[in-house]
């Protein structure tokens, strides 16, 4: 049982929290690997971890796998993703419930991404076509669920502007999410701009920054293309200088989330969400494990 509400831990956090984020993995390999990381990684004291999602069969039930696994290491609470792809209202309901009778009561709430092979998302017949559906759906299931919703510091990439990113945003606040995390950003700007242009609008919930660790130039330029972000030139200079893949081109991308973290923390972010790709060595170097000890206390 997750009883523990992630909004409250923000509301009544005394120094920021820690998360990361986990993928259903395709094969048992993966698996074994994404179980050695995970418990590496829970030296590190997150305060929560979440799940990724697919629509349909064997990925969504490798998720609640996952979900599993981490609950018998010790983590939680443990925040399954849920999206609109593929599922009816009644389908997405009988997930709800599903979840809610398995004791999570934390739910990652997305639209999701078009299915493999599509451009534009098209909610199924009898589907919900927007994450603040989702959000309202599951607020009625069950009043205990708290749901987290993605946030755009370089808008969404389907939105035509940054100003009606932020209606669509305030639309998910008003439907009754309790906290937003942030996709990736490499530049602190887009978070602080994001932040303000929230208040502006009105939304008062809990902002966390999601950031990635790159651990080569191949895979940041890759991250960035599929989300839509920017990758700092600087960046892209350091990591060419390292020679673009291996140890020291990973240890430039380190230092970078080191920085970005430092100036986060520093500056009042209530916590910093990590993408870590299953993988360890990046979450748990001694400058980032350093980083967040000060802040933590």
């Amino acid at each position: 049982m997750d009883a523990l509400c992630i909004k409250d831990l923000l509301d009544r956090r005394k120094s920021p929290l820690l998360s990361f984020e986990f993928f259903p993995p395709k094969d048992g390999l993966g698996m074994a690997s994404l179980e050695t990381a995970a418990a590496q990684l829970l030296s590190a004291k997150p305060d929560f971890a979440t799940v990724t999602y697919g629509a349909g069969g064997s990925t969504r039930e490798r998720t609640l796998q996952v979900c599993d696994l981490l609950r018998q290491m010790g983590y939680g609470p443990i925040m399954p993703h849920l999206t609109c792809v593929g599922s009816t209202r009644d389908e997405l309901l009988a997930l709800a419930d599903r979840l809610h009778g398995l004791g999570y009561r934390n739910i990652m709430t997305l639209r999701g991404d078009p299915p493999q092979g599509e451009t534009v998302f098209q909610a199924v017949t009898d589907g919900l076509a927007h994450a603040s559906d989702l959000v309202a759906l599951l607020k009625t299931a069950h009043t205990d669920f708290c749901c987290g919703v993605a946030g755009y510091p370089e808008r969404h990439p389907e939105a035509p502007s940054a100003r009606e990113d932020i209606v669509h945003l305030k639309q998910k606040t008003d439907a009754g999410a309790d906290f937003i995390t942030t996709q990736l950003f490499f530049d602190n700007r887009c978070y602080f701009d994001f932040v303000e242009a929230c208040r502006t609008a009105g939304i008062r919930q809990p902002i966390l920054p999601g950031l990635l660790p790159a651990i080569s130039l191949k895979q940041a330029q890759r991250m960035t293309a599929r989300c839509k972000t920017r990758l700092p030139e600087e960046l892209i200079r350091q990591m060419e200088e390292a020679g673009s893949e291996g140890d020291a081109a990973e240890e430039v991308g380190i230092q970078w989330a080191q920085k970005q973290i430092e100036e986060l923390l520093g500056r009042g972010a209530p916590g910093i969400h990590l993408y870590v790709m299953n993988r360890s060595k990046a979450a748990l170097t001694p400058a980032i494990a350093d980083c967040f000890r000060r802040f933590r206390g």
